[in-house]
């Protein structure tokens, strides 16, 4: 009995035992093995292969190579009111403002009173010349009497030429005086009233003044705003900043396409007027005028653009700015050899921008370059060279160690 008990006992702990030792060595046995990688690019000499369906194949972007003609070069440009339609109208006398008679946005015709002031200093010059009319008065008079003198035999010849010149002189005055103040848009009489004139059409595309400002004459000159500025918008200057390289493109009388990012679909043509004999020291860059004809009032001024203009550079590859890439001092660029292969390629340059690039070396026409995430392009270059490197170094030790091993052995066997 007592051993039909034990054996009962013996086998109700092999049951409780044997899960509990298939959970350990379920627990000590090797994890299971990884779902498999996407497959790699893979170095072979020079060339970086990919797979077919790597995803990586998806984000670069390849271009053909084609032959250059002509670049098109992109100046920034900024555009201002052509000052040779434009007047910027100052106070000639001291003086405060009564009436404001012209505003922003205004058509006005030569001749026309922007604003009225009240002059002391104007009404000092009015009368001047109302003084210098009564002297002209006088001496007309004088002169009467002198010739009736002269005629009678009473006076010398000598007093009736003086008495002739001091009324021409008084003339003078007159005619001085009285252009003065109509110079200045002031009526006979003495009424102190300046007005504030232009002299051209246009439009009032300025006011600086408000009603009883007081005005000087020595308010003015650069950088001080004008109390009115007239303009003729129909027209307006471009001032281009040109490099040096870029100016034998715009010569005196050339044309250039003006690109107002504000105005994407319209094109406007301007004109090459006048271009700078000095270098900004600034910016390192020469000023060049163009003019812009602008008959619908669509262009502003003070408004930024750029002035597209052709530049042949006779012969050469054109390909994209962002394709070239900078490894050392050197130029390089990633050529698709094969589906999934590139290659680098150093390249010499002629010309580059932010946009494109002239290579006159190192490439030909027709072949595709890697226009678009080219350095995750070249980062893939540099790590698989580093993995190359690596499995060479263990490979290179093993091959070394049966040499060592037969050396060793022949030291033993060399000892006594």
């Amino acid at each position: 009995m007592t051993y039909l008990t034990s054996l009962h006992l013996l086998r109700l702990v092999r049951t409780a035992l044997l899960p509990l030792a298939a959970l350990i060595l379920s627990a000590c046995s090797d994890p299971a093995p990884a779902p498999p990688e996407a497959t790699s690019a893979v170095l072979q000499g020079n060339q970086l292969r990919y797979a077919a369906g790597n995803p990586q194949l998806a984000l670069l972007t390849v271009v053909d190579v084609k032959p250059s003609t002509a670049v098109a070069i992109d100046l920034p440009a900024r555009l201002t009111w052509n000052e040779s339609r434009t007047q910027r109208i100052f106070p000639a006398f001291a003086g405060r403002v009564t009436a404001i008679r012209a505003d922003v946005g205004q058509t006005v015709k030569a001749g026309a009173v922007l604003a009225q002031m009240a002059s002391p200093d104007f009404g000092q010059a009015q009368a001047d010349a109302a003084r210098a009319s009564v002297d002209a008065q006088l001496t007309q008079k004088s002169l009467a009497r002198q010739k009736e003198l002269l005629t009678a035999g009473v006076i010398a010849r000598k007093d009736f030429e003086q008495a002739e010149a001091d009324a021409a002189r008084a003339q003078t005055e007159v005619a001085r005086a009285q252009a003065r103040t109509r110079l200045y848009g002031g009526a006979t009489g003495v009424n102190q009233q300046l007005g504030l004139v232009s002299s051209i059409n246009g439009i009032v595309v300025e006011r600086n003044l408000n009603p009883g400002q007081e005005l000087r004459p020595d308010q003015s000159g650069v950088g001080v705003p004008a109390p009115f500025v007239v303009s003729d918008p129909t027209s307006l200057w471009v001032q281009i900043d040109a490099r040096e390289r870029d100016v034998g493109s715009l010569k005196v009388g050339s044309h250039f396409d003006l690109i107002v990012p504000s105005l994407p679909n319209e094109k406007f043509t301007g004109k090459v007027l006048t271009s700078s004999d000095a270098i900004d020291p600034t910016t390192r860059t020469i000023k060049v005028r163009g003019e812009v004809a602008n008959p619908d009032r669509r262009l502003k001024a003070e408004m930024l653009a750029s002035a597209r203009l052709e530049r042949h550079l006779g012969g050469g590859l054109v390909i994209p700015a962002s394709a070239v890439v900078l490894r050392g001092t050197q130029h390089t660029v990633y050529v698709q050899s094969g589906p999934g292969i590139f290659e680098p390629r150093e390249v010499r340059l002629s010309y580059q921008d932010s946009k494109q690039a002239v290579v006159s070396r190192g490439l030909e026409a027709g072949d595709k370059v890697v226009s678009e995430n080219v350095l995750l392009l070249a980062r893939q270059f540099a790590l698989s060279q580093e993995t190359s490197e690596s499995k060479e170094v263990p490979f290179a030790q093993a091959k070394a160690s049966p040499a060592k091993a037969s050396e060793k052995a022949g030291d033993t066997a060399k000892k006594p």
